[in-house]
């Protein structure tokens, strides 16, 4: 009888522990995933902002050349 109380104690005391420990380790992965969702965020709208610039940046090229030919010529003029 004492062995088989001792065994259910024993259970019991190691079932709370590794309920304890799973808590702890689910809490650490909720923390990780939430931080990986906040950098997979961050690279998304990054993503979406690369083919905006770059199309600023040809615009912004096209005005630098259209510049540069009217100058080349208003000096050819004079």
């Amino acid at each position: 009888m004492e062995t088989i109380l001792a065994a259910l104690i024993t259970g019991a005391v190691t079932l709370i522990g590794v309920l304890i420990a799973n808590s702890r380790s689910q809490a650490v992965t909720d923390t990780k995933l939430e931080e990986l969702t906040r950098e997979v965020r961050a690279h998304n709208n990054f993503a979406q902002r690369v083919p905006v610039l770059e199309e600023k940046i040809n615009v912004a090229n096209h005005r630098i050349s259209d510049l540069e030919e009217r100058s080349k010529c208003n000096e050819t003029s004079y």
